[in-house]
């Protein structure tokens, strides 16, 4: 018997030097350090000078802290709005920046401030805004090379910090607008405060978090009413924040409510009446008499007497009752609202058109202030054991009877800092607003109010409920609190004239205003400098120099003005004379509709009469593994900074692009190892690419018309992919971009043609026409993918484009493919692949059991009617990759072992081979030309 020479040395099997394995975390760093290197942000910006601009301005996150997982998720997707555009063609610069002023950064310098017993308030405050400027910068750094790290391309030297100088400068020149066209005022009005931080807080500064609290019922002696049977009975009001009862100066009523007046053991009580039943509960009884029922509108002109009445001054006075049919109703509590102007905001409206005016007694900490009658100098008022039934409100108000309830069992959601986590409460005192109904310039006599909701309705929003949620909440808002009582920020730069209380709004003092902190920053607005601003137009002894800083997001909101307008950037300016929306897309988080993307809404408004973008974006929040809110104390937190050191930057990336995003999403080891799966089926696509390709030149290629239909079909498919990838990028469906490209390379490459062509790459000789035509659409292939996959695998990108060309330049300067249209007759092949799957999966159970080792083994009997219209059996055979395929009359499909010989060089089971290990015809030709050749 004749010896069996070994063919292998003969078979064109792929070259490569891309490893399987990727290595990430070894391999970024160089390639990231080779783009810094070769300043790649701006070969780009010098490649697409010229073209049309595709503008996204960054939302600035807080230089605080380390990179979370948040700030990837939300840079990964700005990077891939960045790329994606670029890739098409455009001039899409990125300028990433960071919020630095504010309440985050003071924080933290405070509690160093304490951990080394060190009181703030004896600083002086320009060395403490130094340390906070310090504290900011450092952070600044850190972030930015972690960012870096992540694959994020920008300006990366040159951000913008609100911090600089020229930065602080723009935020006062543009609250100097509101000022001169009459937008700002100063008034008392309830706000949120936080006693902790001792400031006021926007909205956007609060979350709601469920507690427990005391509920009491207190009884306030009617001592005036038209009804005289009412005199002597006790009012009753109850209320879950007994703090506010020392400051209370009236109580509410519904005009239509029908209100009871009840007997409980020689106690008379007035009461709504669906409200009686509880509160008779609460009282410790079952059961009460029924004297007499009132209406509402009965007791206009009654007064009641404060339970502290005995304390004299205040308390002494009378309380009238006042209708507040618009607020008051009997789900809850007795059907009346005992009122504390100071602490509500129907409180302070409904006592404000009755002449009753706040009284400021609850200092900023928390405390009553020291004068105050009751309880004076005593809190803070957001203590539970201040307010809980053996607290010193409740003891007080027990020793006068008027105490009728009150336990701490009452479960209701309350506001919190979202910084301190502390409870907050509403605080009037003297802030600075932006009214939100008053008829302005800008707007062309449209309020700022109606300005926001015309410029929403032209704004795209993706996805589009984020149009209704923050169309809603502009809908719902108060005047806008600019005034913060903080150090660290950006100053109210205003002066008020100390007897008329006015404002100066002189252009010229506010120029030389812009220009001093232009020159200085901040520090510069002191009092030493004041009659210098004034110049010799005003005595600065007439004026007061306002102290306050301003509310850090009016800071954030400003950032299209001194980003996209300034010039400091060239790159992000528009052709001039350009009006309208400067920013084609905004994104951030869903919670930044109350925040950036508001506050930056109103800005522009108010002082360009239309929204600063064209688009707003915004993405859900990242849960656990289990669906659950991450936080540091659950300890079930995910380090993207841990992430890329164990799987690299491109696989985080690839989570972050393939994730809903529009909808809170997850992220866990399971997750991460399946988003791992993706990465391979890219990776080794793009490996077997590069190693069938190898050697390829342009005379081997061969035009579309000229191909065999499978590559025809083949290019047809990715015309489909570049339909719908360009569709997802217009959608910023980037879920959708990723699994189409996963999907075509997994589904429509590797089990597909990649499957059936391997027989006709390892063993057709190099001149033959279908293979040339395979290596020509896998030319084509490996342009386009890996053009489609450079903005969401930045280094696996770069690092398969530079083995391909060495010297080629990076993958990240090239612009979108030109794919051939190639229109094919797909129907019939998604009838054939449905029929190929079926083959598959009637030859498995075979190979488990190994009646056969290969499908090459395998002969086929398929129904004839399932094959479509111009396939042959032996077009069968080479698409199903086995022995043979005949057509039978049945439906079923049938498999039997082959009894032809393997040909030793391409292993198919032929008819022409005599015995195994003989080469077929065709091996045998191409043998035979390489040794002739050798």
């Amino acid at each position: 018997m004749t010896e069996q020479r070994d063919y292998r040395n003969t078979v064109f099997l792929p070259k490569t030097d891309f490893p399987m394995k990727a290595g990430l975390p070894q391999k970024e760093p160089g390639i990231l350090a080779r783009w810094q290197e070769q300043d790649i942000y701006r070969v780009i910006r010098e490649a697409r000078a010229g073209r049309e601009k595709f503008i996204l301005h960054d939302g600035p996150p807080y230089a605080n802290g380390d990179m979370h997982i948040g700030h990837a998720l939300n840079h990964i997707l700005k990077d891939m709005v960045v790329r994606t555009q670029t890739l098409l063609g455009k001039d899409a610069p990125y300028v990433p920046g960071w919020d630095c002023h504010g309440l985050p950064i003071e924080w933290k310098v405070e509690e160093e401030y304490r951990k080394k017993k060190k009181n703030k308030d004896e600083v002086p405050a320009e060395e403490f805004r130094a340390e906070c400027r310090a504290y900011a910068a450092h952070w600044v750094d850190v972030q930015r090379e972690q960012l870096k790290r992540l694959g994020i391309g920008g300006d990366w030297d040159n951000p913008y910090l609100t911090m600089d100088f020229a930065a602080e400068a723009t935020i006062v020149s543009e609250l100097m607008k509101f000022a001169e066209s009459q937008m700002l005022y100063r008034g008392a009005k309830p706000v949120m405060w936080s006693p902790v931080e001792k400031t006021a807080l926007a909205e956007a500064e609060v979350e709601y978090e469920d507690i427990v609290s005391t509920q009491i019922d207190v009884g306030f002696e009617i001592v005036e009413c038209p009804d005289e049977d009412l005199i002597g009975a006790q009012l009753v009001i109850w209320t879950t924040t007994p703090w506010t009862i020392p400051v209370n100066q009236a109580v509410a009523y519904g005009k239509q409510i029908d209100y009871h007046m009840i007997e409980v053991e020689g106690t008379r009580y007035l009461v709504a009446e669906p409200l009686v039943e509880g509160f008779v509960k609460r009282l410790g009884h079952e059961s009460h008499d029924l004297h007499f029922y009132i209406k509402g509108a009965g007791l206009e002109g009654t007064k009641v007497r404060h339970p502290m009445h005995h304390l004299g001054g205040f308390f002494a006075e009378l309380r009238p009752l006042l209708d507040g049919s618009s607020f008051v109703t009997t789900e809850s509590g007795t059907g009346f609202v005992h009122m504390a102007p100071d602490h509500g905001e129907d409180d302070f409206d409904l006592c404000k058109a009755h002449g009753i005016n706040p009284k400021f007694a609850v200092e900023g900490d928390g405390r009553y202030r020291e004068d105050w009658l009751w309880l004076g100098g005593q809190g803070s008022v957001i203590n539970p054991k201040f307010n809980a039934p053996d607290g010193p409100i409740c003891s007080d108000l027990r020793e006068t009877g008027c105490l009728l309830a009150a336990s701490a069992d009452y479960q209701h959601s309350y506001p919190h800092s979202w910084r301190s986590k502390a409870k907050v409460i509403y605080r009037c005192t003297p802030q600075w607003f932006v009214p939100m109904d008053k008829p302005m310039a800008a707007g062309g006599g449209f309020t700022l109010r109606e300005t926001a909701h015309n410029a929403l309705a032209e704004t795209r929003f993706v996805p589009a409920k984020g149009r209704n949620r923050i169309g809603a909440m502009v809908d719902g808002r108060p005047d806008w609190v600019l005034s913060r009582q903080r150090a660290w920020g950006v100053p109210i730069t205003i002066f008020v004239h100390r007897e008329t209380g006015e404002y100066l709004a002189d252009p010229e003092v506010n120029a030389r205003i812009v220009a001093a902190i232009r020159q200085g920053g901040v520090d510069a607005w002191n009092d030493a400098r004041a009659q210098e601003y004034l110049g010799n137009s005003y005595n600065a002894e007439d004026y007061e120099r306002v102290t306050d800083i301003l509310d850090v997001w009016f800071d954030s909101g400003s950032t299209h003005a001194f980003v996209l307008e300034s010039g400091k950037w060239p790159d992000l300016l528009r052709p001039e004379g350009y009006k309208g929306p400067h920013a084609d897309l905004y994104l951030e988080g869903s919670d930044q509709h109350r925040g950036w993307f508001q506050s930056s809404l109103l800005e522009a408004c108010a002082t360009r009469g239309h929204a600063p973008y064209k688009a707003v974006l915004t993405h859900g929040f990242t849960m656990d593994a289990k669906g659950e809110k991450m936080s540091k104390s659950k300890g079930n937190t995910v380090s993207p900074l841990k992430v890329m050191e164990q799987y690299g930057a491109d696989i985080i990336r690839l989570w972050a692009l393939s994730v809903d995003f529009t909808e809170d999403h997850r992220i866990g080891e399971e997750i991460l190892k399946g988003v791992g799966d993706q990465y391979r089926r890219l990776r080794n696509t793009f490996r077997y690419m590069l190693g069938a390709l190898a050697g390829f030149s342009e005379d081997e290629r061969l035009p579309v018309d000229e191909m065999p239909e499978l590559e025809r079909y083949v290019l047809s498919l990715l015309g489909g992919v570049d339909s719908a990838l360009r569709k997802a990028i217009d959608d910023y469906d980037f879920n959708d971009y990723v699994r189409t490209l996963v999907d075509f390379c997994s589904e429509d490459l590797s089990a597909f043609f990649f499957d059936i062509r391997k027989d006709c790459l390892y063993c057709d000789g190099p001149e033959d026409l279908k293979r040339r035509a395979y290596r020509t659409v896998l030319d084509t292939l490996f342009h386009a993918l890996v053009r489609y996959a450079a903005p969401v695998l930045v280094f696996t990108a770069e690092e398969t484009w530079g083995t391909r060309y060495p010297d080629g330049g990076s993958v990240h300067l090239l612009e979108w493919p030109e794919v051939p249209q190639v229109e094919e007759q797909n129907a019939k092949w998604n009838a054939l692949r449905e029929l190929r799957e079926t083959v598959t999966e009637t030859i498995e159970p075979l190979r488990r059991e190994k009646t056969i080792r290969s499908s090459l083994e395998a002969e086929m009997t398929v129904p004839a009617a399932s094959v479509p219209e111009g396939f042959s059996d032996a077009d069968l055979a080479e698409l199903f990759i086995t022995a043979t395929v005949t057509r039978g009359q049945g439906e079923a499909v049938t498999v039997t072992p082959t009894s032809h010989h393997k040909c030793g060089r391409c292993w198919r089971h032929l008819p022409e081979v005599s015995e195994d290990g003989d080469l077929c015809g065709r091996c045998d030709e191409v043998v035979g030309a390489m040794e002739a050749n050798a």
